[in-house]
Parts: structure tokens; sequence; C-alpha cells
């Protein structure tokens, strides 16, 4: 564009000269001079190709590589989501990258390119959206206890695709943390967008950025020694830098003030780690079961002993001679033995769960939670996924699908909750929570020792149900509506189960004791999907109407 506005103003030069009555042809002395002019107009067109060309070519590479992501990714547009890293960079694409192209076609002689764009722009993600996104591959970075080079390689179990993660989206993962306050992971971050720099990866940042940021945040999580050398690199590389000559001073005074203090010395201090490789702990958070919730997400820790296994049994279930089931009795295996969970096998069909994912869709809304101090509804990190409230008269499939889990659970779907849908995205969970309200604590129970140390951990909540006038959530009816390739389980920290989703099927547990008392063993959660798309639908079965279905028992633990 430089090059145009040269031509521009060359052109306008010699309009001016023209006006200003210089007759050239009555001269040829002074025509020379336009001779010169011309080659200078020629050079300059010349440089303004060029550069057109630069930028045209910079178009047809993008074009040519967002053609080939496109082709892939509308072919099997679920299974390609499914990998978390291609659900990343589609989120960056088109709320960063897109805009960068924007910007370089702003020249566009038809106007039709940036007309579309600024049209689609408005279904865009948001930069909120790219910060979720971020967000959620550090999730599975904790929860799997994966190492950044894992998932920038995009290696992940139970996926057909392979996507990595370039040194910019390594440095942009690493800013997004730090802006947020965690240094834990803008130094994983930082530290893997540096070794794909090292290795030679061509990119838009450069190590200056990426040093400048990490010695920083060393310093931050309290390496001072680390901080210095870092800092001596990036000054190694631009002598200029005033902030880190700044920083380079006082993390030095620090550390001989620390010196001087008896607190380190030259012959005990220990030998300052690699520039590219710093290894941290993870910081403490909220979850008190936060070690053996992920644990079992990963299949460990459970605590299922072969004695024990040898009492869950498989049998079929006709419903304690349900009409409906009868002629066609369900599939029930037995998942846990204390507190009793059971899946049920072929619940829903396939045509079944399309009808009513195609029903959820249009209504699918960000999932929320209940403040356990106002019983107020609202979003939580905690929660993300999307869900949706189907009604009977939405569909018939929806009516029978109700029938069919009052039919197997023997209680009355008159008073339960509308059929829940739920759809989780990438890193999609529920971290621990109860389906039961808490009620209050009544000091004179006597429980076990666990037990009571759980019950005293959780305060009361409000009666979040008695609006309904149906009583407290006495139990949970969940369908798996999909298969999961990695990760995604329903787990039960208390009494360490892992419960893995397989479409089609239901699991079921009472929340209740029969004395309507909360059974603070079923604390659940739903894990972060690694790999895969997650579709559940849920049914809360509430205490009215069970009187007689489920009758009271004689003491607090019936």
């Amino acid at each position: 564009m430089k090059s145009l506005l040269g031509i521009l103003m060359l052109l306008a030069n010699l309009l001016y000269q023209w006006r200003v009555g210089a007759e050239f042809f009555t001269s040829i002395g002074q025509m020379t001079d336009l001779i010169y002019k011309e080659r200078d107009l020629v050079q300059s067109l010349k440089e303004y190709i060029r550069e057109e060309e630069e930028r045209l070519s910079k178009i047809k590479s993008w074009a040519s590589q967002v053609e080939e992501l496109t082709s892939r990714s509308t072919s099997d547009p679920e299974g390609y989501l499914a990998h978390p890293v291609n659900a990343y960079k589609l989120v960056k694409r088109l709320n960063t990258d897109w805009l960068t192209l924007e910007n370089l076609v702003l020249q566009d002689s038809t106007k039709g390119f940036i007309a579309n764009l600024t049209l689609q722009r408005e279904f865009f993600p948001n930069e909120e959206d790219e910060t979720g996104a971020a967000k959620a591959l550090m999730r599975l970075q904790d929860t799997y206890r994966l190492d950044p080079d894992v998932i920038a390689k995009g290696v992940l179990p139970g996926t057909k695709y392979v996507s990595s993660l370039s040194a910019d989206d390594c440095f942009g993962m690493g800013k997004i943390a730090y802006n947020d306050g965690d240094y834990y992971h803008t130094v994983l971050w930082m530290q893997e967008a540096l070794k794909l720099l090292d290795e030679g990866e061509e990119a838009t940042i450069f190590k200056v950025d990426v040093l400048d940021y990490l010695s920083y945040t060393v310093f931050q999580m309290g390496d001072i020694h680390r901080a210095v050398e870092l800092t001596r690199r990036l000054l190694a590389l631009d002598s200029s830098h005033d902030r880190a000559g700044t920083n380079l001073r006082f993390f030095e005074k620090l550390l001989e003030k620390e010196r001087a203090e008896g607190k380190i010395n030259k012959t005990t201090e220990k030998e300052p780690s690699t520039p590219t490789s710093g290894v941290y702990s993870r910081p403490l958070d909220y979850l008190p079961e936060r070690d053996t919730y992920e644990a079992l997400c990963r299949g460990e820790g459970v605590k299922m002993n072969p004695r024990r296994q040898k009492r869950l049994f498989c049998r079929y279930h006709d419903g304690n001679g349900n009409p409906f089931l009868i002629l066609g009795p369900i599939k029930e295996e037995d998942e846990w033995d204390s507190p009793r969970i059971v899946r049920y096998l072929d619940v829903l069909s396939t045509d079944e769960i399309e009808k009513i994912k195609e029903l959820a869709k249009p209504k699918l809304a960000r999932a929320t939670v209940r403040d356990p101090k106002t019983g107020v509804l609202t979003t939580a990190n905690y929660r993300v996924s999307k869900s949706a409230w189907l009604e009977e008269y939405d569909d018939p499939v929806v009516a029978r699908v109700n029938q069919r889990m009052q039919a197997i659970t023997g209680l009355t779907a008159a008073t339960a909750e509308l059929l829940q849908v739920a759809n989780y995205g990438m890193g999609g969970q529920y971290e621990p929570h109860f389906d039961f309200s808490r009620r209050p604590f009544d000091s004179n129970l006597k429980t076990d020792g666990n037990r009571l140390a759980t019950y005293l951990n959780y305060k009361e909540e409000p009666d979040v149900f008695k609006r309904l006038g149906t009583g407290n959530r006495v139990a949970t009816f969940l369908n798996y509506m999909s298969d999961v390739q990695a990760g995604g389980a329903t787990v039960f920290p208390d009494f360490g189960a892992a419960i893995w989703p397989r479409k089609g099927t239901a699991v079921f547990w009472y929340n209740l004791f029969r004395s309507g008392e909360g059974d603070y063993r079923t604390r659940h959660a739903a894990c972060p999907v690694l790999v895969g798309c997650k579709w559940v639908s849920n049914k809360w079965f509430h205490e009215r109407g069970q009187e007689f279905l489920r009758p009271c028992g004689l003491t607090e633990v019936d």
C-alpha cells in the first residue's frame, strides 16, 4: 500500500506541474524530467505489484490451509470436534485468525468477501469463548495428567484425528493463563512455546516475547534463581529491552538480600534449572476431594475388591410385574453394592436418542447451578455443559421414555422433574455435587465417622424445591446417549466408584435414605470429556407420590 501511495503522489505531482503551465511540449529540456519521473513511477508500480503479489500469496496460502481443514471437518463434524485441540483451534481461528485475514484483505476491490465476512462475524466465537476453550484444555491437562507436549502434539487416546498446537497457539494459551493470574499454567505453556521455537518452528512470536512472560512468571512462582537465568537469556537476545534490564537488577538484589540474611549461600545454593524446563507444584484449590475425584476420572483408585465384586450380578428386571416389562424385561447389572447403583441396558434405542438430541439442540443453553446461599440459578466454572428441558408434549418419544423410566424404577414420574438433556463440550464437566437439597443437621443423629465428618463439612442449603411442592430429589435416573472415547466417567469420590458412559444404557441410584435423610455418599461428578462428545439425559424423581411405592424406613439409614 505504501507503493500505491507513492504512485498516487507522483501522479499528483505531475498533474500539478501540468496545471501550473509548464508547457512541456515547447521544451525538450523540460520534457527530459518527465522521463525520470516516469521511471520512478514504474519502479513504484512494480513495488506495488510485488507487495500485492505477496499479500495475495499469503491469502492463497491461508485459503488452502483452511480449505483442507474444512474438507476434513465437514465430513465428520462431531468426530472432528471430539478432539479437544481441534475444538480449541476452531474457536481461536474464528475469534482471532480470521480477524487478521480481514485486515489483510480490507482493500478487497469487489467488497464481496469483506461484506460476507462482516455478516458472518456476528455468529463467530468471541474472546470469552477462546478463553473458555483454552481453560478447557488446561482442565484436561490437569485431570488426566497430560504434559503440554502431549496436548501440543495432539496424539490423544480414542481419536482418529491428530491436531497439533503451534508455538503461537501455546503462547496464546500461556497469555490467557497469565491474564487470569494462573501462573502455574502460564509457566507450562510458555515453556512449551519456547521449546518449539528452540526446535526451529516458524512463528509470528519471538523468543524474547516468551522469555519476557516466562521470566516474570517464574519469579511470581518464587523461583528467583530461574527468573535471573531466563532474564539474562532474554537480554542476550535483546540487550535494549528496558523492562528486562530493570527486572534483572531487581531479581539480583533479591538474591543478594537472601544470601546476606543467610537463607542461601554460594556453597549450598542449588544449581539453577534449565531455561526451558521448570517443574512447579499445582496449587491447591477450593475442592477438598480434588485428588480423589481426578484419580477416579483417570480410572485410578476404584475401591471395588474381588470379594465385593462377587456380590454383583446381572439379571432381567420386570419392574416387579409391571405390565410394560412383563413381555420385555430390561437387562439390569449391578455397578456398586453400597450404596446400590445399577445399570440398565438397552434403555434407549438409537432412533430415540437421535430424536431427543434433535428436540434438545434448539433449546440448549449454558447449564446452571443453584447458589448454596441464595438458591438462585447461576452459571459456574465447575459445571461446563449446555442443557435443555423437554416436556412430554414436545414429542411422543419424550412421553414414552418417561413412562419407561417410571416402569423400570417403580417410582411415579408424576412428581418428577422434566427430562433434562445435557451436552458436554470440550473439557465439559460437573465437579462433585449432590443431586438433593441438604437439610438442617441434627447433631443427635448417629452416623459412621466418615459420613458424619462429610455431613459437618457441608452447610445447610435453602429448600430449593419448596416451590415445587414435591419434596426432595429421592432418586436419579441417568441415560447415556453417546459413547465417549476417553474421559467423561461418572464418579463417586466418597466410596471410590467410576461408571463409564455406554450409549443406550442408564444408571440409577437413590439420593435419599428411606427416612428421607440425604445419603451423603452419593456426592458425584461428571469427569471432563477428554476425547468425544458426551450426551446424557436424566430424570430426577421427587419424594411426593412415592409414599406407597417406596415406604419410609424405621431408622435414619434404612
